[in-house]
């Protein structure tokens, strides 16, 4: 009888010890991702680099991203718009040439934080000439990893910009939205980020050649980042 009792505690060791065991196997690994992101505020890692590709409102754009240290990016991206710097009601084509640096802030096992600075020129080409300007955009974006295949993000944007020229002036877009990325490999995910919010033009040029003194602006894009 003790015997059968004894054992009976031993096997009720063992269950607990391998299910406390597998929690924790399951916990180290929860969170990890693929060591990499995109769009969240994990960075590529030392020595990483991607390729990176979206489309979608406002446009079309092409970049690429390398890990120089394990919290900091550097790369560029092209961009194609047909929607002038996001605003809903100005179909407008236009192009753009940024650097782009992204600073892991902060990263453990459940949450990570970046800050992200995309600076560059851009030009808008309307029937009666062309806006010039510079885009000058900073983000901060809070990663949460689900499992290994799923990371989202949660971020505020203000893609800030200057229009050079007559009826230009400085302009504030303040963006809050979120996306997922899903990992179909080590190498390959796919993605899809959203922003939306007000883009506020403080100056009274601007607004008397340009219209109302904010305008909704949105950007909602489906991507594709390969890891090579």
């Amino acid at each position: 009888m003790k015997r059968n009792i004894l054992r009976g505690v031993l096997l009720g060791v063992l269950c607990v010890a391998s299910v406390a065991m597998a929690q924790e196997e399951g916990q180290a690994s929860y969170g990890r991702g693929q060591g990499w992101s995109v769009l969240s505020g994990q960075t590529m890692g030392q020595g990483g680099t991607a390729f990176v590709g979206q489309v979608g409102w406002p446009g079309i754009s092409l970049g690429l991203l390398h890990g120089a240290t394990p919290k900091f990016d550097i790369g560029g991206r092209f961009t194609f718009n047909y929607g002038r710097e996001g605003i809903v009601t100005s179909v407008v084509p236009g192009l753009k040439l940024q650097a782009w640096v992204r600073l892991m802030l902060l990263q453990s096992s459940r949450v990570n934080v970046g800050l992200s600075f995309a600076p560059g020129p851009f030009f808008y080409f309307y029937n009666n000439g062309t806006d010039v300007g510079l885009t000058l955009p900073i983000a901060l974006t809070v990663g949460i990893p689900v499992g290994s295949a799923v990371m989202l993000n949660l971020g505020m944007d203000i893609p800030f910009y200057v229009i050079f020229g007559t009826g230009g002036g400085p302009v504030f877009p303040i963006l809050f939205g979120g996306g997922l990325e899903y990992f179909i490999s080590r190498d390959l995910a796919v993605n899809f980020n959203v922003r939306m919010g007000p883009s506020i033009f403080p100056n009274d040029d601007f607004i008397r050649y340009r219209g109302r003194q904010a305008r909704f602006t949105m950007e909602a894009l489906f991507g594709l980042a390969y890891k090579f």
